[in-house]
């Protein structure tokens, strides 16, 4: 008899005492023995005979150890639960329970751990040593007090097969008949009220040991362990997890799981995708796309790939496909594409399974063997089952393609601040969920409004980029028409055509209007005077004059080949406008990331002729942050500098620069909250309602407002003004603004001003000062000295 001790654990502290005893054997061949007409009267007399002289064996013995003393006897006595007839069909052995330890093995059962291996450690999959003890726990109630509770979960083995290489598994079921259960004297009696308690305290460990002490529990018997194969319905299972799963090594573990469903080695899995076009089927290719059949940037039409009656099945009746024998099919079609691209891989049989996810796309999952006619239309039918899961997993996959493919229109074009993302999200989520209760489409998406937050703006804008680029573009238009005016007296010269002396007056006369100022239609108007009546000129005179010829190429030279204009002032002008935006606007997304650390907000800003931008804070913007008005303060000192460090950056690269520009600065200050809302239609946020409609109005203008009864504009260059309409904002930017001069980024100098009224809108008041160039203070905003400026210390 093969006894196979417990490799889960050691000997563990139960409820339960144990003792091995085969009494119920006894009394079941004492009952044979008083009927002389049954088939086994004899053969029970002569046993029980035999064994009085083993009465441990009736009594019971706690030392596991007389398992081996009275193996030959106790193999013989359980004979009688282990007929012949099953030893090679039945999965089957005598055990302890809880303690794991089996004896007398049917020889089914002994051939498979045969086939396991010397080295194979037989243990329970999904064994909790930490759990054992209630469940002997529930094990008692349900013995003892007629008290079901379903706690047990179904135990596992997992056998390897040395000769094939497959892993089986196999569940186990447990028979009771053959022991008894009972209290010892010490136990304590478990009440009604005692099982209510113990069923809502399951991890309360010390409580079960108080109603159910140690050893309290007298067990006095055997059990039968039955084994059944359900390797099949296990790798059904692990194949649906091996879908559902997100990680790199899928494929290899559903390649797996697909083997052992077909116990086999020689099993590898592909995957195909193909696009209708028209009336063609195309194949579509997808990156780390692994197929047997479809070769990288493969362009080959469907039709020509497979032959027809694959082509039918798969691709018009969406049917599943199985070849058992590659090569009898290649003979049969002529060794077509679709075979060669098979024989390539070594394949010789496969099933193709078609899943349409959706219209105009269709995947096919390829299960390919290199082996013949181990796959085929029969034991294709296992996969039947699965195939749900298969399109559930590719929509996924085909899902997060497109979600990919999103984020990058998302990130690139129409982005949502990440601040603010998880808004969207939950009122999508919300959708959804009523879309699938009803089985109604996903439509009339909520406006997304954030209520009670606080509006922080800041401008740096380039001063006097109007002046500075019409002066450019009259510097390269009258350069152009200098040169033009010179060909063309050159001409008059050598050929005294009146004609030539008319154009020589017209230049002139453009050249007048463009010195005196520069209107919006002027250079299209010179643009189409050189077009139409100047190069028709110059054309004519390349044929019939070489030295005109090489002036008119010089000028053709000149001219840009995009634009048709002479464009190198410009060039310096957009160059240095550039420069000076992409250094702005990087020096900001920089310091916005220290920012959102502080507190998460809304940011954005916009580059024109120079850099703007918008911030909100307050509570409905935040989800798993608590807001305080301290981190408002916090965000305008952080604004105030950082506007301050953005005026010397543009200062640093005013002498680098072509064209040497000047920002202006201006930040809007709005105390009382208001309401953003993202408008689906402009892909942006922008204020609600009517009231807060006035503080974009006061945005859109302040920029070109003057100090009132003046003709002087707020804003300067190397000053920021800060507009304001309460004396509350004013008195806590000065702090800031003290602060700041404390750290030499701020002149001492500050105006307090009076703004002229704009169209509906009055009182506005502003505070400017100086930006200090002459020091190199990098230090950031600590949250102490935030605190202090704020409670007025520094």
């Amino acid at each position: 008899m093969k006894i196979i001790p417990s490799n889960n654990t050691t000997k563990s502290e139960l409820p339960l005492k144990h003792k091995i005893s085969f009494e119920a054997i006894f009394i079941y061949l004492e009952t044979i023995a008083k009927d002389k007409n049954h088939l086994l009267y004899s053969f029970a007399v002569q046993l029980l005979e035999e064994y009085k002289n083993y009465p441990e064996l009736r009594d019971g013995f706690e030392d596991s150890c007389y398992l081996e003393k009275y193996n030959v006897q106790i193999d013989r006595l359980l004979d009688i639960l282990f007929p012949e007839l099953l030893q090679t069909n039945e999965i089957k052995a005598a055990s302890i329970p809880f303690e794991f330890t089996t004896f007398k093995l049917s020889k089914r059962f002994e051939q498979i751990l045969n086939d396991a291996g010397e080295d194979y450690t037989f243990e329970l999959r999904n064994y909790a040593n930490e759990n054992i003890y209630i469940m002997a726990c529930t094990f008692i109630l349900a013995y003892c007090y007629d008290t079901v509770v379903d706690f047990k979960r179904p135990f596992y083995y997992d056998i390897p097969n040395k000769k094939t290489g497959i892993i089986k598994h196999y569940r186990t079921l447990y028979n009771g008949d053959f022991f008894k259960v009972s209290p010892s004297e010490n136990a304590p009696k478990i009440t009604e009220d005692d099982i209510k308690v113990l069923l809502d305290n399951f991890n309360n460990i010390d409580l079960w040991k108080e109603k159910f002490p140690p050893n309290s529990y007298n067990f006095s018997g055997f059990g039968i362990v039955n084994l059944f194969d359900v390797t099949q319905d296990e790798s059904l299972s692990k194949i649906k997890q091996d879908l559902l799963r997100k990680d790199n090594n899928t494929s290899n573990e559903l390649e797996k799981s697909i083997g052992s469903l077909y116990n086999s080695k020689n099993i590898k899995i592909g995957f195909s995708t193909y696009n209708s076009k028209e009336r063609d089927i195309l194949f579509k290719n997808y990156n780390n796309q692994n197929s047997f059949i479809q070769s990288v940037n493969c362009n080959e039409k469907c039709s020509d790939f497979f032959c027809s009656k694959v082509f039918e099945n798969l691709f018009e009746k969406s049917e599943l496909v199985s070849i058992s024998d590659i090569e009898r099919y290649g003979e049969a079609s002529n060794y077509n594409k679709f075979y060669k691209a098979l024989k390539k891989h070594q394949i010789e049989s496969i099933i193709l399974i078609p899943l349409q996810i959706k219209e105009g796309l269709l995947n096919v999952l390829e299960i390919v063997s290199t082996k013949k006619f181990e796959l085929n239309s029969i034991n294709a039918n296992k996969l039947r089952d699965i195939i749900p899961v298969f399109k559930i997993a590719i929509h996924r996959f085909m899902d997060e393609y497109e979600t990919k493919l999103e984020s990058i229109i998302q990130e690139n074009y129409t982005s949502l601040h990440p601040s603010v993302k998880w808004k969207f999200y939950e009122a999508v989520e919300d959708i959804l969920f009523e879309s699938e209760i009803n089985n109604t489409k996903v439509n009339n998406l909520k406006d997304i409004v954030f209520e009670d937050v606080i509006p922080l703006y800041g401008q740096s804008d380039i001063k006097g980029s109007s002046t500075a680029r019409n002066n450019a573009i009259k510097e390269d238009l009258i350069k152009q028409l200098n040169l033009a005016q010179t060909i063309i007296k050159k001409a008059f010269e050598k050929f005294k055509l009146p004609i030539y002396n008319d154009l020589l007056f017209r230049i002139k006369e453009c050249q007048k209007n463009i010195k005196k100022g520069l209107s919006s239609g002027d250079e299209n108007m010179l643009t189409d005077f050189l077009q139409k009546d100047i190069y028709p000129v110059f054309n004519h005179l390349k044929t019939i004059d070489s030295d005109l010829n090489a002036a008119i190429s010089d000028y053709m030279n000149a001219i840009d080949d995009k634009l048709h204009v002479i464009y190198n002032e410009r060039k310096k002008y957009d160059e240095s406008v550039n420069k000076l935006n992409e250094t702005l606007a990087s020096f900001i997304d920089a310091k916005q990331e220290e920012a959102q650390a502080m507190f998460p907000h809304y940011f954005e800003r916009y580059k024109t002729d120079g850099i703007d931008h918008n911030m909100y804070i307050g509570q409905s913007l935040v989800k798993k942050h608590k807001y305080n008005t301290l981190y408002l303060e916090n965000l305008r000192l952080w604004q105030l500098q950082m506007t301050c460090e953005l005026e010397r950056k543009a200062h640093e690269l005013k002498n680098v620069l072509e064209y040497p520009l000047e920002i202006a600065s201006l930040i809007l200050v709005h105390s009382n909250p208001l309401a953003i809302k993202f408008r689906m239609d402009e892909k942006k946020f922008d204020v609600d309602g009517a009231y807060n409609i006035r503080y974009e109005i006061i945005k859109k203008r302040i920029d070109k407002v003057n100090i009132k009864n003046t003709n002087e504009r707020l804003t300067q260059p190397g000053k920021i003004a800060i507009v304001y309409s309460q004396q509350k904002d004013m008195n806590g930017y000065m702090k800031h603004i003290k602060y700041l001069q404390s750290n030499n980024l701020l002149l001492n100098e500050v105006e307090n001003l009076e703004l002229e009224n704009l169209q509906g809108i009055s009182g506005l008041k502003a505070l400017r000062v100086a930006i200090n160039y002459k020091t190199n203070n990098e230090d950031g905003i600590s949250l102490k000295k935030i605190m202090d400026v704020i409670n007025n210390k520094n």
